[in-house]
C-alpha cells in the first residue's frame, strides 16, 4: 500500500472573479436581509398610523352622508319634512367630526409609533444597527 512511489499531490485553483462573484450572489441570498427587514417594518408602522385614521374617519364620514342622503331622500320623495330634516341635520355631524377625528387618531398614532419610527429611519439612513 505505501510504496516508495506513492506521493500525495495536491492542486489549489483560486476561484476566477466571475466565480468569486457568482459565490458572493449565492452568499448573499442566504444571509438575513437586516435593512429589509427594517424598511419593512417601518412601512408597516407607517402604513399603521396613517391606515388607521383614514379609516376610521372615511366610516365615519361616509356614515354621515349615508344619514344625510336617507334624511334628504325623507323629506323631497316622501315628504316627511320633520323626520327629513332630523335625519338630514344627524348626518352633518358625523360629516363634521370626520376631519377632527383623522387629525386626532394621526397625532395619536403618531404618539404611539413614533420613537420606533424615527429610530428604525435612523438606523436605515446612517446604517447603524
Amino acid at each position: 500500500m505505501n510504496g516508495p512511489n506513492d506521493k500525495f499531490e495536491y492542486t489549489y485553483a483560486a476561484p476566477t472573479e466571475r466565480e468569486r462573484r457568482e459565490i458572493e450572489s449565492i452568499r448573499k441570498a442566504y444571509l438575513p436581509d437586516e435593512a429589509g427587514e427594517k424598511l419593512r417594518r417601518l412601512r408597516k408602522l407607517n402604513a399603521r398610523v396613517r391606515n388607521t385614521a383614514m379609516c376610521v374617519s372615511l366610516t365615519l364620514g361616509v356614515a354621515g352622508v349615508l344619514l344625510f342622503g336617507a334624511g334628504m331622500s325623507l323629506t323631497l320623495s316622501f315628504g316627511s319634512y320633520a323626520a327629513g330634516i332630523a335625519l338630514a341635520a344627524l348626518g352633518i355631524v358625523p360629516i363634521a367630526l370626520a376631519y377632527p377625528v383623522f387629525n386626532r387618531l394621526l397625532r395619536r398614532g403618531k404618539k404611539k409609533y413614533g420613537a420606533e419610527i424615527l429610530r428604525l429611519s435612523e438606523e436605515l439612513l446612517h446604517g447603524r444597527k
